[in-house]
C-alpha cells in the first residue's frame, strides 16, 4: 500500500442513505485532515514519504507506532470521561477566543482545529451505547447542540455528522436504556429546531454541505424509527416547513430531494398530527399556534397540498427519469395518501384540482398511474369524500374509472402492482361513489351498469366468484389448520385468530366485500334490470344470495374502525336495510 494512501486511509462511515462519492478534492483533503491527528501527519515530511528507499522503513514504523497506539486500547467509561472533559475545554477555548479576537482569524484558528479533531475522535463512543449517559450527565449533548450554531459550518456539519452515529438505530438498539437518556436529551435541548437552522445557512452546491444536509435527514429518520412519536414534534419544529421548501425549491433532482420525500412520507406515516399543517401555514406565527395539532393538519395548513400537487404534476405525461426519481415520486405520492386521511386535506385536494390532475395520470397512462388510482381512493373514501366523488362525476370520471374496472392492464403488473391491488382500489372507489353520490350524479353511475348489456355487471360477478373462490379456498386451510390445534390440546387465542383473518384478507377478504358491497347498492338502486342479471349470474353459477348476506354482515361487524359510535351503528343499519332489498 502506498504511504501517502496509509495516511490519509479512513474507514467508511456512511449515512443512512449513501451518497455518491464524488466532489472536489479540497472538500476530500479537508475531511480527510479533520480526522487524522495532524501531529502525526507533521512528523512525516512529504520528501521523506516519497522516497521510495524510505518507504519500507516507514512503513514499518507505523506499524509499530499502532502496536502502542493509545487509540487502540479499550475504550471504557474512563476513556470516555478524559475525551468529553476534553472536548468541553477545547469548545470552551474556541468560544473564548472568538469573543476575544472576532477580527483576528489566526488568533482562533488553531483551537478550531482541535475542537474539530476531538469531535471526529468521539466517534468511538458509539461503539458503547450503554455509556451514552455520560454524554447527558456530562452536558456534552448540550455543549455538542450548541455547536449547531457555530459560526464555522464545518464544524456544525462535524457535529451532524457524529450525531447521525451515536443516533443509528442498530447502535441504538444494543442498549435500550441509553438510547433513551440519549434522546431525550436531544429533544429536550430542541435538537429538530437547532438543525434546521443550521440547514437554512448551508450551501447545497458545496459537497460537504450537501453532505451535511444528507446527515441531518439521517438523524431525524433514526430518531423517528426509535421514537415513531416524535414525528409531530419534530414537525412542529420547522422541519415541515423546510421539507416543502426544499422539495419545491428550483434545484436538479439529486439524493437530498430524494431524501426530503422520504423523511416526509415517515412524518406523515400513520400520524393525525402531521397531515393538517400541510395545507394552511402561512408562516412561523402558524406553527406557534398548533403546538397541540398534528403533522397531517401542520401540512395542511402549510399550502402543503398544492406543494405536492406541482411536484407530481411533472410526471402525468412523463415518466421519471432514473430508479431514484421514481422512488421520489412514490414517497410524494405516500404523502398525499397520508394527508388524504384528515377531512380537512380533502377540501384543499378539490380546491386544489387534485382529482383533475388524478384523472389525467390515469387518462395518459404513465407509471404514475397506478399511485394516481391509490390516491383517487383515499381522496373519495368515507363521508368526507362526498364533495370529491361528484366532482369526480363532473369532470368525465367515470369514463376513466370503468375501463380500468373491466380490465386490469397489463402496464400495471410491469409496474409491480398486483391485480388483487388495482382491483381493490377501483371497487373501493365504485362503492365510494355509490354510498356518496346523490340525484343526477348517482343516476349516470347507476347508468353505465346498465350499458352494452349489462356488461359491467357480467365483469363484477366475474370479480366476485373469482375472489369467493380464493377466500372460500383460505377458509378451508384455516379450518384444517383450527381442528389441527386442537386436536393437540393447542389453545386458540386472539393473537392467532387474528393472524388467521389477516391471512383470509391476504386471500382477498377485503376486496371480496367490496365487489359484494357493489352487488348489493346496485340492486337496492331501484333499477329491476341490475338486480335481475345480479341474481341471474349467481343462480347460473351456483352462487347464493345467502352467501353475499354473510359476507357483508361481517363487513358491516368490521366497518367504522377509528370513526365515531354514531357513524359506525348509522353505517351498520343503512348495510342492513340494504340486504334486506337485496
Amino acid at each position: 500500500m502506498d504511504v501517502g494512501e496509509l495516511l490519509n486511509y479512513q474507514p467508511e462511515r456512511g449515512g443512512k442513505r449513501p451518497r455518491e462519492e464524488s466532489g472536489s478534492e479540497e472538500s476530500r483533503l479537508k475531511k480527510t485532515a479533520s480526522r487524522e491527528p495532524p501531529r502525526l501527519v507533521a512528523q512525516l515530511p512529504e520528501s521523506t514519504a516519497e522516497d521510495p528507499e524510505n518507504r519500507e522503513r516507514i512503513l514499518e514504523k507505523l506499524m509499530d507506532q499502532d502496536e502502542v497506539d493509545p487509540e487502540a486500547e479499550p475504550v471504557d467509561e474512563s476513556m470516555v470521561k478524559k475525551m468529553i472533559l476534553t472536548f468541553e475545554k477545547r469548545s470552551y477555548k474556541n468560544q473564548e477566543l472568538r469573543i476575544k479576537f472576532p477580527d483576528n482569524p489566526e488568533k482562533f484558528m488553531e483551537s478550531e482545529l482541535d475542537l474539530n479533531d476531538i469531535i471526529q475522535e468521539m466517534h468511538v463512543i458509539t461503539t458503547i451505547p450503554e455509556l451514552y449517559h455520560l454524554l447527558v450527565e456530562l452536558n456534552a449533548v448540550q455543549s455538542l447542540l450548541g455547536l449547531l450554531s457555530h459560526e464555522k459550518t464545518h464544524i456544525a456539519i462535524a457535529v451532524v455528522d457524529l450525531l447521525q452515529e451515536l443516533t443509528d438505530v442498530d447502535t441504538l438498539n444494543e442498549s435500550e436504556e441509553g438510547a433513551e437518556v440519549l434522546i431525550d436529551a436531544l429533544l429536550e435541548g430542541q435538537v429538530v429546531a437547532l438543525m434546521v437552522q443550521n440547514m437554512e445557512r448551508l450551501d447545497e452546491t458545496v459537497k460537504e454541505e450537501a453532505d451535511g444536509v444528507h446527515n441531518t435527514l439521517a438523524v431525524v429518520e433514526n430518531m423517528a424509527e426509535f421514537r415513531p412519536g416524535l414525528c409531530t414534534e419534530a414537525a412542529q419544529q420547522g422541519l415541515m416547513q423546510w421539507l416543502l421548501k426544499r422539495i419545491k425549491a428550483k434545484m436538479p433532482f439529486d439524493a437530498n430531494k430524494l431524501y426530503c420525500s422520504e423523511i416526509l412520507a415517515i412524518l406523515l406515516q400513520n400520524n393525525d398530527g402531521t397531515r393538517e399543517l400541510l395545507g394552511e401555514m402561512d408562516g412561523i406565527d402558524v406553527l406557534l399556534q398548533q403546538l397541540s395539532v398534528s403533522t397531517r393538519e401542520l401540512l395542511g395548513e402549510m399550502d402543503g397540498i398544492d406543494v405536492l400537487l406541482q411536484q407530481l404534476s411533472v410526471f402525468k405525461r412523463h415518466n421519471p427519469s432514473t430508479p431514484e426519481e421514481q422512488e421520489m415520486m412514490e414517497n410524494l405520492f405516500d404523502a398525499l395518501c397520508s394527508c388524504l386521511m384528515l377531512a380537512a386535506n380533502r377540501d384543499r385536494f378539490l380546491k386544489g384540482e387534485g382529482l383533475q390532475l388524478m384523472n389525467l395520470m390515469l387518462r395518459e397512462k404513465k407509471l404514475s398511474r397506478t399511485s394516481a388510482l391509490k390516491v383517487l381512493d383515499h381522496s373519495m373514501i368515507g363521508p368526507e369524500g362526498t364533495d370529491n366523488c361528484h366532482k369526480f362525476v363532473d369532470i368525465l370520471g367515470l369514463r376513466t374509472i370503468f375501463p380500468l374496472f373491466m380490465k386490469t392492464p397489463k402496464k400495471m403488473r410491469k409496474a409491480g402492482v398486483s391485480d388483487k391491488e388495482h382491483e381493490e382500489h377501483v371497487c373501493s372507489i365504485l362503492g365510494s361513489m355509490l354510498r356518496n353520490l346523490k340525484g343526477q350524479q348517482r343516476s349516470r353511475l347507476l347508468s353505465k351498469f346498465t350499458e352494452n348489456d349489462c356488461e359491467k355487471v357480467d365483469r363484477l360477478m366475474e370479480l366476485h366468484f373469482k375472489y369467493l373462490e380464493a377466500v372460500q379456498l383460505a377458509d378451508r386451510r384455516i379450518d384444517g389448520e383450527k381442528h389441527d390445534m386442537v386436536r393437540r390440546g393447542e389453545i386458540l387465542d386472539d393473537a392467532m385468530e387474528d393472524e388467521f383473518y389477516l391471512r383470509r384478507l391476504d386471500a382477498g377478504l377485503f376486496v371480496l366485500q367490496l365487489i359484494c358491497y357493489v352487488m348489493v347498492e346496485i340492486s337496492s338502486a331501484g333499477v329491476p334490470q341490475l338486480q335481475q342479471r345480479v341474481h341471474q349470474i349467481l343462480n347460473l353459477r351456483g352462487g347464493s344470495v345467502k352467501t353475499v348476506r354473510h359476507i357483508m354482515r361481517e363487513y358491516a361487524e368490521s366497518i367504522g374502525d377509528g370513526k365515531n359510535e354514531e357513524y359506525r351503528l348509522s353505517e351498520q343499519k343503512r348495510i342492513m336495510e340494504l340486504l334486506e332489498e337485496f
